[in-house]
């Protein structure tokens, strides 16, 4: 069978999932404040059994699954989708802490426990090897001193897997992962308003006590911590797009088809009609790549840091580039606030820039080809 095809079970339970975020889901966001996390819309994710299924009972990461449920998800829902993929991103690492799991995990899939995944800072962001939230030696621990910015669910997260440089001036080779409570002293956060309407803040760390018992993985290996969950969710940022690309592309195709210009429906133009051709072709060739990436995953292919960074590469772009079309074929109505093109067109932005922006991935790829 190829790595890309789907099984019926599978294409049933996306058609489900899509139901639910429409009929179930939509409503909750809708009901929600922008920029603001969103309890009642997590509490009946788990309701669903969807946070559930970001961590199997054996305890193995199931990078299709990931990717099945952000696309038909986000096709629906953005919002939902979003809230989903950050409990799976902020959690994941604490899988590597047998004990913080077990006190951990219950309450992220039950909804809850708000996670976030706190490694970028102000001087680091695509080069997350130069971080410099500072983890200094204090007895049998660390004090946590320094700042993150541009932090999913900061900061109203309930805790925070965060790398902090445990070694001065060596690189990948000295940060460590840890599991931060959002309630341990000396850690504060204030929120940042920003164009995509999920929550995003920066955090404070002024001497953050953490312990051995905080440890997510071995110190000094928090890089590869932060990488390897990375490789996981980066082809799922890419279904994302995909789901986004193919809500743009159905309104678009209505639309066209509706709509009257020039003597006849939009859609009998053939600048309109390549165009839809053009978005049709992009979005179901960004799907494959992700459904290969997330298989690839799945069998333990050794290159898959490769194929992340491509999936997340050209998925991304692709969407960029279907929700802009979308918009340019409706006109002005699709500019209106409210529209559901007018909020694809704020959502879609900012997956080229965050888990490594499109030069980033670029630069992935291009090393892996070396090895």
């Amino acid at each position: 069978m190829p790595v890309f095809a789907l099984d019926p079970e599978q294409h049933k339970w996306c058609e489900w999932l899509r139901e639910q975020a429409a009929t179930r889901l939509r409503p909750l966001a809708e009901a929600g404040e922008p920029g603001r996390v969103n309890r009642p819309l997590l509490a009946e994710l788990a309701r669903l059994g969807l946070l559930e299924r970001l961590f199997p009972s054996d305890g193995r990461p199931r990078a299709l699954d990931l990717c099945l449920l952000r696309e038909s998800l986000a096709r629906e829902c953005t919002e939902a989708e979003t809230a989903l993929a950050l409990q799976g991103l902020g959690a994941q690492p604490v899988l590597r802490a047998p004990r913080l799991a077990r006190r951990w995990i219950p309450e992220v899939v039950s909804g809850r426990a708000v996670a976030a995944f706190a490694l970028t800072e102000p001087e680091a962001g695509s080069d997350a090897a130069a971080l410099r939230l500072r983890a200094e030696p204090d007895g049998g621990g660390w004090r946590l001193t320094g700042t993150k910015r541009w932090i999913s669910n900061a900061p109203e997260a309930d805790f925070y897997t965060v790398f902090a440089r445990t070694t001065p001036d060596a690189g990948s080779r000295g940060v460590t992962a840890f599991l931060v409570p959002a309630d341990r002293p000396g850690l504060s956060g204030e929120p940042i308003e920003m164009l995509s309407p999920h929550p995003i803040g920066s955090l404070t760390f002024d001497g953050v006590p953490v312990g051995r018992d905080d440890l997510l993985g071995e110190p000094e290996r928090g890089f590869r911590v932060a990488m390897e969950t990375l490789n996981l969710f980066r082809p799922s940022v890419g279904a994302f797009a995909v789901g986004m690309a193919g809500a743009a592309l159905d309104a678009a195709v209505q639309h066209a088809g509706q709509r009257s210009a020039f003597g006849g429906p939009l859609k009998d133009l053939q600048a309109v009609g390549h165009t839809l051709a053009e978005m049709a072709t992009r979005t179901e060739a960004a799907r494959l790549m992700v459904l290969a990436a997330a298989r690839a995953y799945d069998c333990g292919a050794p290159d898959i840091a490769k194929r992340s960074a491509m999936a997340k590469l050209f998925a991304t772009e692709t969407a960029q580039f279907v929700v802009d079309a979308a918009v340019q074929l409706h006109g002005a109505s699709a500019l209106r606030a409210g529209h559901l093109l007018e909020h694809l067109y704020r959502e879609v932005r900012a997956t080229r820039i965050y888990e490594g922006a499109t030069e980033v991935q670029r630069s992935i790829i291009a090393r892996e080809l070396y090895r």
